[in-house]
């Protein structure tokens, strides 16, 4: 397998146990917060579906992303174009969802996004173009989506076990 359809695979798969991770939850159990500290799966995931819409769309394509296409901001009543990074935490705790379809509904809509844009790029764009990632910086568009899109995605999926845990819903059975 080319280290191009490595990243398709592992962005379906992590896409997957995202997927899994919320699966069931109502709007209640996104918006807890543990009592231990830290942030709530929505805004969990919130960020990281934000980041891989912005570095998919905005950064790789430079286009509008899902979420600025769709209205989801009006929707939802979040943000218009922050996607977590650098926010208070005060700011992380008014991020709130109260319409869980229409969510896992963006969130779909993003996951088709990425796999639609994998599908039509060349092997060989991965290494040779450069993208800026703010704020961290320039680097390699494979270095965008599989350093910070995937293995991100991966730390955000255990944030969201963490916090069904602890509401006495479970983990992922893998």
């Amino acid at each position: 397998m080319t280290p191009h359809g490595i990243l398709r695979s592992s962005l379906k798969s992590m896409h997957d146990l995202l997927d899994k991770a919320v699966e069931g939850m109502t709007a209640e159990h996104f918006n807890f917060r543990p009592q231990e500290g830290g942030v709530s799966a929505f805004f969990s995931l919130w960020h990281y579906v934000r980041t891989e819409d912005n570095i998919i769309n905005f950064v790789a394509q430079r286009k509008p992303t899902v979420w600025m296409e769709g209205g989801w901001d009006v929707r939802f009543a979040l943000p218009r174009t922050s996607q977590g990074t650098g926010m208070t935490t005060e700011e992380a705790n008014a991020v709130q969802i109260h319409d869980v379809a229409g969510w896992l509904a963006y969130q779909q809509g993003v996951w088709k996004a990425t796999d639609d844009y994998l599908a039509s790029m060349s092997p060989e764009e991965f290494e040779a173009r450069k993208v800026t990632i703010k704020p961290l910086g320039e680097m390699s568009l494979w270095d965008g989506i599989y350093g910070v899109c995937l293995s991100h995605g991966y730390r955000h999926v255990g944030e969201i076990e963490y916090v069904r845990g602890v509401q006495g819903l479970g983990g992922l059975t893998i």
